[in-house]
């Protein structure tokens, strides 16, 4: 199996990859020949944790891995290091668009919504940064300790932007002058990537930014956990473990106090 030779001028697949119980294996295994049909390459930014087996299936089918040797980018304060690193990796393949998204969420986008996402990776050369959120079903689909404190995120960025956008799904379309400024001037090394990048773009001012909703960034957790999801006695009980969870409530809380900090440096915006 083998990724189509690159084609200029068409979107190569940039994704982060983080999955240390190796819990998402079967499903690269099972729909990564349906983003090799949407996309020209896929480049993979994984994690020093990420198991070598589905690392091993990517390569062999022609992506381009690269894995990171130290926990350097590990917390929700340095992740943005290796979104960067993701995107810098696809500007080294020559890509000129680019669909930069969390792996997972990339698997199941293609599983359970391929002629969307087909669709819209069409539609990313029109921008240079396209901002992917989630329609109202998608976004109610997530657990409620991640709609209540994303919802913070995305009312400040509005306040400060202008714009309603859902931006913490995390998928970004990018122009290869969007993704080089963007890496030469933005230096946001945390989560808070998911403002910084279009506040950066919107302030320059010779950017154009679009945003498409879609159905395809559902939550996509739910994928990966089928055993703790019969354990708990269905999906609804599974997703109100973690909604009852302190825990999941403080991460959930420490992410969005460190997206709505990461508003601030662009405030005023002009």
């Amino acid at each position: 199996m083998q990724i189509r030779s690159f084609v200029p001028g068409a979107v190569t697949l940039a994704v982060t990859q983080h999955d240390p119980d190796g819990r998402l294996t079967e499903q690269v295994r099972r729909v990564l020949p349906t983003l090799q049909r949407h996309f020209a390459q896929i480049v993979v930014q994984a994690t020093y944790a990420s198991p070598p087996e589905a690392l091993d299936l990517l390569r062999a089918a022609g992506a381009q891995v690269y894995q990171e040797h130290t926990d350097e980018f590990n917390g929700l304060d340095r992740l943005g290091g290796t979104r960067r690193a993701a995107i810098d990796l696809a500007l080294h393949t020559g890509a000129a668009t680019i669909l930069f998204c969390d792996f997972d969420r990339a698997l199941h986008w293609a599983e359970y919504h391929p002629d969307e996402l087909a669709t819209l990776a069409a539609q990313l050369t029109a921008s240079d940064f396209t901002v992917l959120g989630r329609t109202a079903r998608a976004f109610a689909s997530h657990p409620r300790v991640q709609r209540d404190t994303e919802g913070i995120i995305n009312h400040v960025f509005a306040r400060v932007s202008g714009y309603s956008w859902d931006v913490t799904a995390a998928a970004r379309g990018l122009s290869r002058r969007a993704a080089a400024a963007l890496l030469a001037g933005c230096p946001d090394q945390s989560i808070g990537t998911d403002v910084a990048w279009p506040l950066f773009l919107l302030r320059a001012g010779s950017f154009t930014l679009a945003y498409r909703e879609t159905e395809g960034l559902e939550f996509e957790t739910a994928d990966r956990f089928a055993d703790q999801i019969t354990a708990a006695g269905g999906r609804a009980a599974w997703i109100d473990q973690i909604d009852a969870s302190p825990a999941q409530w403080a991460l959930r809380l420490e992410l969005a106090r460190i997206e709505v900090a990461a508003i601030e440096p662009y405030i005023p915006l002009a």
